[in-house]
């Protein structure tokens, strides 16, 4: 199933699916009780390009909080979408506060934790039923960490019955695709149209995220939110949250993405939203914010001169991203090379949209700038840096400026 298949979802003006935008979520680490922390992190994560926000709502207090945050974020001018995770008593809460059910812009269900046997199906409804009381869209997610063990058991045991079973691990993947699959039509079974429906089935492995996901894609038309369950800290959690989603979404499966970064102790948690970003930008699904291209260096570039310069002009760019996105719209897609030596340095910056070849060692202290791919201006000195971002700008404002009075036209 490609995007452009999967059944389009409408969250709070945001779609996913149906060949619309991928979108990028993230989730507070908040205590949601804490109303002022959560809005806070909430808009932290907002301005970092989270276009969607789940929150915990876990206990009372938690579901008493959510017209509070939502309350704070409106005084605020924040429209983000704001999602109720929910965990073994959503069925209650989400009666007794309609408040919270009523404000949230979708709710989050796990159909591994809300119930067994007959409260499986009681439970799973009672939330479907206010789903469609205040016409909200669900995700349907579901985590082999906390897997239905009745509908694993049950598909263990027609394993084991079969002519030709199954390995246990092929039995856990088909039972989480199924669980998922099933739920869905559980939805529907109760009056939840398709186009209110979105499916998630996250475990831990990457080789395992794929299998799942391409099940699932074969096997329906919901739309689809990708991501790990637990991708673990730092550089790792990076790498393997690019491993798997990079080859789904290459494939066409996916509609909305997470990556559940583990943060430092105090860390930022934005970082998660900034690496969705990166991960679309790289497969060339999306543009968020211009692109700067830099060689990793050699022992032709022996000055820091090139590392500094591709580092200060990536966050020039980062921050005037608030401002630009105002004034030139498209800017994101622009390229910039900032390259430190005569081998790839004129080729790669002729093939951006702008670009600086700095000197290597024993080279003429002399920096060519080549724009659309022609030689513009060399340049040399102390202000070198400074000369480049104002040509930068310059070029930002001939090019993007224009769609401003040119009904969309970037000009060359």
């Amino acid at each position: 199933m490609s995007r452009r298949e999967a059944v389009a979802v409408d969250i709070a003006g945001r779609w996913v699916g149906g060949g619309h935008p991928i979108l990028v979520q993230s989730m507070t680490n908040t205590s949601t009780e804490d109303a002022l922390a959560t809005a806070a992190q909430i808009k932290q994560l907002w301005q970092a390009g989270s276009e969607i926000v789940r929150i915990t709502v876990n206990t009372r207090e938690a579901a008493r909080c959510v017209p509070e945050i939502v309350s704070i974020l409106e005084a605020q001018s924040i429209d983000c979408p704001i999602v109720g995770d929910f965990h073994y008593n959503g069925h209650i809460l989400l009666k007794e506060y309609p408040d919270c059910a009523r404000l949230l812009a979708k709710y989050r269900i796990n159909p591994g934790n809300v119930g067994r046997g007959q409260k499986h199906d009681e439970n799973f409804k009672q939330m479907i039923e206010v789903a469609l009381k205040y016409d909200k869209p669900v995700r349907i997610g579901v985590n082999w960490g906390s897997l239905d063990q009745d509908l694993l058991a049950r598909l263990m045991d027609e394993n084991a019955s079969s002519a030709e079973p199954k390995e246990a691990h092929a039995v856990l993947i088909d039972a989480i695709v199924t669980s998922a699959a099933e739920s869905g039509k559980l939805a529907e079974s109760y009056g939840l149209p398709a186009n209110r429906i979105i499916l998630s089935a996250k475990v831990s492995e990457v080789p395992d995220l794929i299998a799942v996901y391409r099940k699932l894609a074969a096997c329906c038309t919901y739309a689809l939110h990708l991501g790990l369950t637990e991708a673990g800290p730092g550089t790792g959690g990076i790498v393997v949250s690019t491993a798997a989603l990079a080859v789904l979404l290459h494939e066409g499966i996916g509609d909305t993405i997470r990556v559940s970064l583990t943060p430092e102790p105090g860390g930022d948690r934005a970082l998660e939203v900034r690496v969705c970003q990166q991960i679309l930008q790289s497969l060339g699904l999306r543009s968020f914010t211009p692109r700067v291209t830099a060689c990793p260096g050699c022992g032709r570039t022996t000055s820091t001169l090139f590392q500094e310069m591709a580092r200060d002009i990536q966050q020039y760019l980062n921050d005037q991203r608030p401002i630009w996105q105002e004034t030139y719209p498209g800017f994101e897609e622009l390229k910039v090379a900032v390259m430190g030596c005569i081998v790839n340095g004129p080729g790669e910056s002729k093939h951006a949209d702008i670009g600086i070849s700095l000197p290597g060692s024993g080279e003429d202290p002399r920096a060519p700038v080549y724009m659309d791919g022609k030689h513009f201006t060399t340049l040399s000195g102390p202000a070198l840096v400074k000369d480049f971002i104002e040509i930068l700008n310059e070029y930002v404002e001939r090019r993007y400026g224009r769609v401003m009075t040119a009904a969309g036209s970037h000009g060359g």
